[in-house]
């Protein structure tokens, strides 16, 4: 995947989880960790859907720090 820095394989610090996003549009691809609920499930993520509140569901790779020490999350796709 372009765009972000590899998990490190020893460690579990940045994996693959399902959240909730809320982003007023869904052309980004990292998002800032206040926007960013994780969930236990796909299916949690899909029942929390919430299009007119701007809430979508996705599977996403993070935590990780921006170059600007900011805690983010990189989108894998929208579910």
């Amino acid at each position: 995947m372009r765009g972000f820095v590899p998990p490190d394989p020893l460690t579990n610090v940045s994996s693959e989880q399902f959240a909730v996003i809320f982003v007023p549009k869904r052309s980004r691809k990292r998002f800032p960790a206040g926007c960013v609920e994780i969930v236990a499930s796909e299916q949690a993520a899909t029942e929390q859907r919430d299009e007119a509140n701007k809430r979508f569901p996705a599977k996403v790779l993070g935590p990780s720090k921006s170059s600007e020490g900011h805690s983010i999350y990189y989108l894998v796709e929208w579910l």
